[in-house]
Parts: C-alpha cells; structure tokens; sequence
C-alpha cells in the first residue's frame, strides 16, 4: 500500500512550504491607508468702524396723551368717530344729552337780561333823586335808599352775568372735542350710558409721532454724560443736550428690527433715583408710519460718531468653554487652534471682537464638530454676507453692496 506522502507530488511539497512566506509577504506589499485631513470652511477675519456705545433697555411713549373725561352729568347721545382711528385737531367726539343744559343756559340768559333792566331802573330813580334831593323834595333816608337799590342792582347783574357763564360753560361741556390730532383707542361707554365728572375716562387720545423711548442710565454714566456735553466754558447744564454729530442713537423694536429713524436725547433727568441709582433718560424719535407703539420695550444704542476699527465675526463661530468664550482658527500650517476672544456689541449677525484676533485671521465657521486643537484640517476659504451672516463660495455671490471679509460693511451698525 503506497504511503501518503507518496502520493504528494514535487511541486505540491514546495507550495506547502513556501506558503507562510507568501502570505507575509502579500501582508508588507498593501499597508494600511491614512484618512485624509477633515475639511472646515473658513473665513479671514473682517473688520468695522465701531464706535463707543451703551445699549440700554427702552420702554416707549406717547409724544401726547389724554384721557377724555365727562366734565358734566348726562347720557351720552352722539359717538362720532371710530375706535383706532386718526382724529384731527377740534374734532367732535363725543355729544352728551344737552336739554337740561340748554334749558339752563336760557335760564340764565333771561336772569341776566332782567337784572340788567333792574339796573337801568335803580339808576335812573337814583339819578331823579339826586335832581330832587336839593330842593327838598325827597328826604336824605329816600336818597340812600335810591342809592343802595341801584348799587344791589348792579351787584345782580354781576351774578347773573356769571351764573349766565357758568351755563354757557356746563353747555359747552356736553360736547367733547380732539385736543390734538392723534389716534382714539377703546371706547368705555357707549351711547345710552350715564356718565359724569367721576366716571372712567371715555376714551384715551395720544399723539405717536414723534415717539419717545425712556431708558435709565446708572449715575457714573449721567456724570460722564453731562462732563462731556457741558457748554464750552465748563459749565455743566442739566438740561444740556449733545450736539447732533456726537452720537448716532438707535432703536431696535422687540422683533430685532432696526427702526428706520435715529433719535436725539431730548431730556435728561435732574435727579438720581435714591433706590436704584440711576436717571432717567428720553431720546425722541420720528414715526410717521406709526410702526414703533407706545409701550413697547426695545433697546436703545447709544453710539459715538468718533468709530474705530475692530474685528467682526459671526456669532455662530464663537464657541462657550470654562476659559469663557473662544473660537478655532487655522494657521499657515493648516493646524487648528483655540483661541480666546472677547467679544462687545453686537452688529446684526456679527459681534465685535474686543480683544484676541486681528483682521486676516482665518477663523473656522464650517465644520467645527470634526475637529478640535492640534488637528491638522483641509480649509476651503468662504466669504460672509455681514448682513444675513450666511456664507457665500465666491465674492460675486456677495450681494452688491457687501464687500471683501476683510472690510465688512459698516452700514449695519444697528
């Protein structure tokens, strides 16, 4: 019987030896593929003039406002105007039922004219007596008489002549005009009801354009505030408004919209609130589209004409750690790096950098989950629209008012 390593043939045997040495060697020729660095979009670091600012809190006001109030007692007969509506100077609002009113007015009218007819009397019979009186036909007693009948008189018509105003006055009360041309919110009462001197106000008038915005600075600010806009010997004045071309004020409404107008500060406080430590201040601002409400609260920018220039980025690039707030840039080696950065006000979707980079700094706006310090990463250059914040691939994408990351628009200060 043949054996079994008979039936191996030559060249089996060498397969079978030399297949450890062939599996190594298939292993050296095909080594393990490195990943390629990660991919970040970045943009260089732009920059804006900025100037020193406050941003406040602001409640707005009424330029004017009225409660109209009933001044005398009756129904109500006439409501000519619609709620929310614009009213004009001198419009009828409001009738109240004027009979007794008219009835009263008549009254005292005819009172008037007959104490007026009474004076003529008691002058004329003192007049014939002071002709009589010499020649002895009446007495001194009927003289004095004479005398103190036409000076009642007189008296009588003087409070029928003020009883006859009173009543013009009462009358004149039962219909109720605009004071100012404005708009007229909710009605109270409505035709039928009774209302007098202690009701409700009827209805409330105000004046919106121009509006006011009310803030409270802290008193170190009021004091910088009334040193830098003293007179030019020194003098500080309480009521001393600055100069138009000083600072730029500006109200963002509720919604983070910018109203369309700039302000001016016309009033200052005169006295620091003992509790809070602040003062109020006032900037009037023009509304003639009516779009800023009294009582709406906004914030008001308070900012210097004289501007320098400072880095800006978009708000979504800065990150929040234990060191406060930092943001990843890319060095010439292509190497990310954290870097620590405060930031100061904000410009629509930038902040203004106030320390940590400088323009031309390339910062990581895409990809920032992938990657962390030290990492080597691949970087494709975008450009930013400063107004949206949004990130284009080319500058001809760039709306045509935008400019180069590096010199940012500076018309969104708001």
């Amino acid at each position: 019987m043949p054996s079994l390593f008979a039936s191996i043939t030559p060249v089996r045997l060498l397969l079978v030896a030399f297949a450890p040495f062939m599996l190594i060697a298939c292993s050296e020729e095909t080594p393990q593929q490195k990943a390629p660095p990660p991919a970040v979009s970045v943009i260089e670091v732009g920059t804006q003039e900025v100037g020193e600012y406050g941003e406040f809190v602001a409640r707005t006001d009424a330029y004017k406002t009225v409660d109209l109030r009933a001044r005398v007692e009756g129904s109500i007969t006439k409501r000519l105007f619609t709620e929310g509506s614009s009213v004009e100077k001198d419009q009828l609002l409001f009738e109240i039922d004027r009979e007794n009113y008219e009835a009263a007015f008549q009254e005292a009218d005819a009172n008037l004219k007959s104490t007026q007819a009474e004076k003529l009397r008691t002058e004329r019979d003192y007049q014939r007596g002071l002709e009589l009186r010499p020649n002895g036909y009446i007495s001194q007693s009927d003289l004095d008489t004479l005398a103190s009948n036409s000076v009642k008189a007189r008296a009588s018509v003087k409070g029928a002549q003020a009883a006859l105003k009173n009543a013009q006055v009462n009358l004149s009360y039962t219909r109720i005009y605009a004071p100012f041309a404005g708009e007229i919110g909710t009605v109270r009462y409505n035709v039928g009801n009774l209302v007098g001197p202690s009701s409700e106000p009827l209805a409330t008038l105000l004046k919106d354009d121009p509006i006011y915005a009310n803030i409270q600075i802290n008193e170190s600010s009021y004091i910088t505030y009334l040193q830098e806009f003293s007179d030019e010997h020194g003098e500080v004045r309480v009521h001393s408004q600055p100069p138009q071309d000083a600072v730029t004020i500006t109200l963002i409404l509720p919604n983070g919209t910018t109203h369309e107008h700039k302000g001016t500060i016309n009033y200052a406080g005169i006295e620091v609130n003992s509790s809070t430590g602040t003062v109020n201040l006032r900037a009037q601002f023009p509304n003639p589209t009516g779009i800023v409400r009294p009582g709406l609260y906004g914030t008001l920018i308070i900012e210097s004409q004289d501007k320098v220039t400072q880095p800006v980025i978009p708000q979504y690039a800065v990150q929040e750690g234990q060191q406060g707030k930092f943001v990843l840039i890319v060095d010439a080696n292509n190497t990310v790096k954290s870097r620590n950065v405060k930031v100061g006000r904000r410009l629509g979707p930038l902040w203004v950098v106030t320390a940590g980079l400088q323009a031309g700094d390339k910062i990581i706006v895409e990809g920032l989950q992938k990657v962390r310090a030290g990492a080597a990463v691949t970087s494709v250059l975008k450009y930013l629209d400063s107004k949206t914040g949004s990130l284009k691939s080319s500058p001809l994408e760039l709306n045509s008012l935008e400019q180069a990351p590096l010199n940012t628009d500076s018309s969104n200060d708001a």
